[in-house]
């Protein structure tokens, strides 16, 4: 479509020139005694040059990878690079352990002053430099006459992204598994004691682990490899939906389970006595972790967003239906939890060990634990394609390659560092790094290193370093008051914000 409207641009300004020379030629004719033929060609010249440099910004600040159809199908596939295993766990636990309503307005608060702004920052970056986020950074680093170095912070993001699916892949092949396992009824009236056996049993069999993690990172790789309109574009247009189907249809479940009172008041109860310090630093990191922060996916989708689509309201609605979709599964989850009386508070042996007891000691839970399962491996299958985009971008930037090469490039490296870390639990184990294994390595590496600081530097670049009038262009915002509270919410807040998370981390790690 795009080269149909470059072609029909050029015709249309050839016909421009041929009837502005026809009319030209008879003003001439009337016009020889003043002797302005040459003064009026020379404007014509100018008039059509003009209109060229015209077609020539509207080329460059179109991505050679394409561009996404619509302001929505940004919306859902930023949406799906955010909804991710934390939200479908973690952030249901943490809002019921930290009081309930009262956390999750404590962490709408730090979204909307931290999470917000830097996705912001994120987005516009992408869009102006329509490319990865390493020559998105660096070209708008020119562009602002800083140095190039800024683009250091979109290597560091693409590089964590690579890390992160390494790992990331194998928590998605133990998912596949038990997806396996559910449609098998392996788990119906399974006990604690042989849920947990039989976790840990998938954990020691490198063979098993090994050919999950490979299943996962080809699902990954051949949507990638299809590149923006027919990979990324036509997998979200699929998988959110049916995420959304599913969630909604597991929380029509769990209100058939006899403990949904129970449930949403264990998430919503508002009881501003639970909340203390701790929680306020939980609710700020996870409201930066939870939006795929600082590792250049956003920027990279950002990029293919198209420039009529207002970047304000478009990263809000994100962030609304990621805080949507973490609520939502609390609501399914819990209930289920409670009605089998076990404990909420499992963490990641909740998805792995409590909820397969559950599902298979309730009515229908072969089937719902089935589709349980289902819902997990899409929302990992979103995040992870979101993972690899800016690297395979920069790939096929800077090499002039297609995305197949760069996608089976990238996707060696990505899974054989994944035999690394699915190694730790089985034939590595007792290769340490410090006290860590290699999967804990990469763990800490980008969770509490590489992701805030990504974020901190986004959040300097924007909030201190680019032109005010570039920031002004790429947000058109018409209300000054929105773009006077988003620039000093990224110069001020979110930079201490997310250095505070950065030390917290740090200072949790090796002293706690």
């Amino acid at each position: 479509m795009l080269m149909v409207g470059r072609k029909l641009l050029r015709l249309y300004l050839l016909i421009i020139y041929y009837l502005m020379n026809e009319f030209l030629k008879s003003v001439l004719l009337k016009l020889s005694r003043l002797q302005r033929k040459g003064t009026i060609r020379l404007l014509l010249v100018c008039f059509l040059l003009k209109l060229l440099s015209i077609e020539r910004r509207m080329q460059e600040k179109l991505s050679i990878h394409g561009a996404w159809s619509s302001r929505w199908v940004f919306i859902m596939a930023a949406t799906g690079s955010a909804v991710g295993l934390g939200n479908i766990w973690k952030f249901p636990y943490i809002t019921g352990e930290n009081g309930g309503g009262a956390f999750v307005l404590v962490y709408l608060i730090c979204i909307l002053l931290v999470g917000i702004p830097i996705m912001v920052s994120e987005v516009l970056i992408g869009r102006r430099g329509r490319q990865s986020p390493i020559n998105s950074m660096k070209d708008l680093a020119v562009e602002s006459g800083l140095s190039r170095k800024w683009s250091l912070a979109g290597w560091m993001g693409a590089i964590a992204g690579v890390m992160i699916f390494s790992f990331y892949s194998i928590v998605a092949g133990w998912v596949l598994y038990y997806v396996a396992g559910m449609a098998n009824g392996e788990f119906i009236d399974i006990g604690s004691e042989m849920a947990g056996k039989k976790f840990e049993a998938l954990l020691a069999d490198a063979q098993t682990l090994l050919i999950w993690h490979t299943v996962f990172v080809l699902m990954v790789m051949i949507v990638v490899a299809g590149g923006v309109n027919k990979g990324l574009e036509r997998a979200t247009r699929i998988m959110m939906p049916a995420l959304f189907v599913l969630l909604f249809v597991l929380l029509g479940y769990s209100m058939t389970s006899g403990a949904f009172g129970q449930g949403f008041d264990f998430l919503f109860h508002f009881d501003p006595s639970e909340l203390t310090w701790n929680s306020v630093l939980v609710a700020l990191g996870h409201s930066f972790f939870t939006l795929s922060l600082g590792m250049g996916s956003i920027m990279a989708y950002g990029s293919y967003m198209p420039k009529k689509s207002s970047i304000g309201g478009t990263v809000v609605m994100i962030a609304l239906l990621d805080t949507l979709v973490a609520l939502v599964a609390g609501l399914a989850i819990f209930p289920i939890v409670f009605a089998n009386q076990l404990d909420p508070g499992a963490g990641p042996g909740l998805m792995f060990i409590t909820l397969p007891v559950a599902f298979g000691q309730m009515p229908g839970g072969q089937i719902f634990g089935f589709l349980f399962f289902v819902l997990i491996a899409v929302a990992a299958w979103t995040s992870a394609i979101s993972l690899m985009e800016p690297a395979v971008a920069w790939m096929v930037e800077k090499f002039g390659i297609k995305r197949l090469p760069a996608c089976t490039a990238l996707g060696f490296l990505v899974w054989a560092l994944g035999i690394a870390c699915l190694g730790s639990f089985n034939f590595m184990s007792d290769l340490k790094i410090g006290s860590m294994t290699f999967f804990d390595l990469m763990d800490f590496a980008t969770a509490n290193v590489m992701l805030p600081l990504g974020g901190l530097f986004i959040a300097i670049f924007a909030g201190w370093k680019i032109k005010q009038s570039v920031l002004k262009d790429e947000l058109s915002m018409q209300n000054h008051f929105w773009f006077s509270a988003w620039y000093v919410a990224i110069r001020f807040i979110a930079p201490v914000a997310v250095a505070a998370i950065f030390a917290l981390n740090l200072y949790n790690k090796f002293t706690v």
